[in-house]
């Protein structure tokens, strides 16, 4: 079994940054690709950012691409996510997820693992 543990979340002005880290324990995630998504009120689970096992290949949702950067330690068992130019619309609830397999999803259905999510709240 895989326990995701979310933090660095808070109340941030637009325009500010944040840094979420996601630590695993229990397994190591070194081998897994790892994603972060985001729900906000009322709406679904959304695919924000994804990396490989190795850390070579990401992908970003284009609603962050170009403010957002995903990135791992795999020494750490430690997945970040590094967040400037922040807008209001970036408000929600950010989940890191672990995938078993060889390659990552934009689906978050297709992950195996959850942490229990840490709220980012940006003000305009």
């Amino acid at each position: 079994q895989v326990q995701l543990v979310e933090s660095g979340g808070g109340l941030v002005q637009a325009g500010g940054s944040l840094r979420l880290s996601c630590a695993a324990s229990g397994r190591t995630t070194a081998s897994y690709p790892m994603g972060w998504f985001r729900q906000a009120p009322g709406k679904e689970r959304e695919f924000v950012a994804a990396i490989s096992w190795n850390g070579a290949y990401t992908d970003y949702a284009d609603s962050v691409k170009g403010r957002f950067t995903i990135s791992r330690d795999n020494a750490k068992n430690t997945v970040y996510l590094q967040m400037n130019s922040l807008k209001p619309e970036d408000t929600a609830v950010y989940y890191c997820a672990a995938r078993q397999g060889e390659y990552y999803r934009l689906d978050p259905r297709e992950y195996d693992y959850w942490g229990q999510g840490t709220q980012v709240t940006v003000s305009s």
